[in-house]
């Protein structure tokens, strides 16, 4: 790993020396050590730092997310927060300063390293995308300037190479996010496995936890993947509707207990299955891919404990469902946008996904020649009305 220049913030003389020493023998120069806000900026100002190892609660008036915000604003250096702290109270404050990375203490060195490379990492792309932005609006104002406002097919051009432009940038947020987190918790999970199988069987609970954790956040990694290599195909036009008898009730409940085994919140999925003939005739993987996103996105939209109605019948040539949370629900002004790929409403907070879950639904629905339609209401929920042929 190459050598940095870094300053610690830590108000924990403890903690800041030790920290200091694991540091210093990965080869990067400690710049100082302060242990307010004021003084990590007083330093800031004379020397010159790669990036910031930042304590959030520091002695003096500012905090460090106070801290890390005027670094932000007058030095652009990467911040990689340390905090005992990993409530999601502490996580919504630290996210709205952009940190390059969070650390839980206690840490491992290599755990540390990872963090550090990640946050350098970070960085550098999004300096260099923000360059590469700054670039391109330049050449647009300056092409711009220079072109005969009737030409309407130009216009056409020009917009087509902004959405592209924005495509882009969206794969490379949600993507990126989408394998960071899921990785980082296999990692720190599995680090915990290892320390808690050397002891004995009162850590067995722990234990299981944290394999939880891990069978988890492998399950949301699988699931990305999975999407992304299921527009390739959609785009490649490969996708074609493949009809086989299928096992009715069977299948449902496969696809319920694999919403189920991902459950992290509590949420309990209640079924209604009437009138369903023992077999029907579809695409056995378009419909597992309509049922599952569908269901596992009420489920992680849900309020904490609470509840989801997965209802399924048919009227003999077409199978009809409907699955209905009473969870954050989709504003009014995003609607339109709900099926859109990479498309997150503004209210799911700190919620993990891709935004390619619905985008997939609606592909699935048109390749079986199905119809989905909605309803939701903010912090009420949503329901989605769906209707498959079956013969």
């Amino acid at each position: 790993m190459f050598s940095l220049k870094i300053l610690i913030t830590e108000d924990d003389t403890v903690s800041a020396l030790l920290l200091k020493k694991a540091l210093e023998k990965n080869h990067h120069e400690i710049i100082g050590i302060a242990d307010s806000g004021e003084m990590a900026l007083e330093i800031l100002s004379e020397y010159r730092a790669d990036i910031v190892m930042m304590d959030i609660n520091l002695s003096g008036k500012l905090d460090g997310i106070k801290t890390t915000e005027i670094i932000n604003e007058k030095y652009n250096i990467p911040v990689v927060y340390l905090t005992a702290s990993s409530d999601s109270e502490t996580l919504q404050k630290v996210a709205v300063t952009n940190p390059s990375a969070y650390v839980i203490k206690p840490f491992n060195i290599r755990e540390l390293n990872m963090v550090i490379e990640l946050a350098i990492f970070k960085d550098k792309k999004e300096k260099e995308l923000q360059n590469l932005n700054n670039e391109l609006e330049e050449k647009v104002k300056q092409r711009t300037a220079d072109l005969n406002e009737a030409n309407k097919e130009l216009q056409k051009a020009l917009e087509k190479e902004r959405e592209l432009s924005e495509l882009k940038s969206r794969i490379v947020q949600n993507v990126s996010h989408g394998f960071k987190t899921p990785l980082t918790s296999i990692l720190s999970s599995a680090q915990l496995l290892k320390q808690y199988a050397e002891r004995d069987h009162p850590f067995k609970v722990k234990i299981m936890k944290h394999a939880t954790k891990i069978e988890n956040s492998v399950r949301n990694l699988n699931s990305l993947l999975t999407s992304v290599l299921f527009f390739g195909k959609a785009d490649a036009d490969k996708m074609n509707y493949k009809p086989m008898r299928i096992y009715t009730s069977s299948f449902l409940n496969e696809v319920v207990d694999m919403v189920k085994a991902g459950v992290e919140n509590g949420v309990k999925i209640e079924t209604h299955f009437e009138k369903l003939p023992k077999m029907i005739t579809s695409d056995m993987d378009l419909l597992y891919q309509i049922l599952e996103n569908l269901l596992s996105n009420a489920v992680k939209y849900s309020k904490d404990k609470g509840q989801v109605e997965f209802k399924v019948w048919s009227d003999g040539e077409k199978l009809m469902a409907t699955i209905k949370d009473q969870g954050i629900g989709i504003p009014e002004a995003e609607q339109s946008q709900l099926f859109d790929r990479f498309f997150r409403g503004k209210n799911v907070g700190l919620r993990e996904g891709s935004g390619l879950g619905l985008s997939i639904v609606k592909k699935c629905i048109e390749v079986i020649g199905g119809k989905i339609d909605f309803e939701s209401k903010v912090n009420k929920g949503t329901v989605f009305h769906l209707e498959i042929p079956i013969k």
